[in-house]
């Protein structure tokens, strides 16, 4: 008889456990008893030691050139897409419509989009989660993937290897990104939390992320939510989508439960001896490899203190120099 009482108790336990963390995952905030601080309370992963997002230093970053990223129906109209304001973000779900497709790069295997949220801050000098070289951006695109021959997001999220996010900064611009308009000037039908609408003829994945996708930070991280699972590999792409202020402000006029949403972001976490690759072209592959060539790969100082190795000054040099091309030919 007490056998019996004891597992019921058991089991009403494990069930009650089960209810609160799933309402916290629900309730969670980004400030007091709920915030950052706390959520390795309820997820243990929350305090692991692959956990996003992170600050990137590009000189500590190991340059590489990895296989062509493919990004499939990108280049697509979507027919109909939902907007929802889920009380800590705004999300993009599909309706109907092709859905983006990624794989090559870092990725084994094909991935399916999942959906697209963003993060951002009060004013135009934070709002970022991850960050380069300890500088924030106003906002933070996350498009969310999941593998495949998982055969659902769920599914995909037991798995270390589940899920891939592309990640993109945003920059201010004194002029309007007049690919957004339509986006940002429907977000005040979702200024209430749990509030939905529907956007039809959306535009491109192309248009609203970048057609420049060919270098970009990779590494092994997590949800910047919780449950905060490790199963994500990042894709932060360098080159940054410009909006107007006026635009950005447009996302702090949504409302959480307690009023305006201004701070939806996760302080940096720690790398733990994570490494950071940077995949560059093969056209700056091949220059970085000719410069190695032409010089000692030996570690020296250059009479200033300073060590290098493996010639990354000249790596970066001859880095900063086609990005100035780049731009004046652009």
């Amino acid at each position: 008889m007490m056998k019996g009482f004891t597992g019921t108790i058991l089991v009403y336990l494990s069930f009650l456990i089960s209810q609160i963390n799933k309402n916290f995952a629900q309730e969670f905030s980004y400030e007091g008893s709920m915030g950052p601080n706390h959520w390795g309370e309820w997820y243990h992963q929350c305090v692991g030691k692959h956990q996003s997002p992170i600050n990137i230093v590009e000189h500590d970053v190991e340059i590489v050139e990895l296989p062509k990223l493919r990004f499939v129906n990108f280049d697509l109209k979507i027919e109909e897409v939902e907007l929802h304001n889920n009380g800590h973000t705004v999300v993009l779900l599909i309706r109907h419509g092709p859905l983006p497709i990624i794989l090559g790069g870092p990725l084994t295997g094909k991935y399916q989009f999942a959906q697209l949220h963003f993060h951002w801050g009060q004013n135009d000098a934070e709002g970022s989660e991850n960050r380069i070289n300890n500088g924030s951006f106003p906002m933070e695109l996350h498009v969310v993937f999941f593998k495949a021959s998982y055969g659902s997001f769920k599914e995909a999220t037991e798995h270390p290897d589940g899920l891939t996010v592309l990640s993109f900064l945003y920059s201010t611009s004194r002029q309007s990104n007049p690919t957004y308009d339509k986006f940002v000037q429907m977000l005040p039908m979702v200024e209430k939390p749990k509030s939905s609408t529907i956007i039809t003829n959306f535009p491109t994945f192309d248009d609203l992320t970048l057609t420049d996708r060919d270098a970009y930070f990779t590494y092994g991280g997590s949800l910047t939510t919780p449950p905060c699972s490790e199963v994500v590999t990042w894709i932060e792409f360098k080159k940054t989508i410009p909006l107007s202020h006026n635009q950005i402000q447009y996302f702090r006029q949504l409302n959480d439960h307690n009023g305006k949403l201004l701070h939806n972001f996760r302080p940096v976490q720690p790398l733990y001896g994570r490494t950071i690759r940077l995949s560059i072209s093969p056209e700056w592959n091949t220059l970085f490899s000719d410069v190695e060539k032409n010089n000692k790969a030996t570690p020296r100082n250059d009479g200033m203190g300073i060590k290098i190795r493996n010639f990354s000054i000249y790596k970066i040099a001859v880095f900063a120099v086609f990005v100035i091309i780049s731009r004046i030919v652009s």
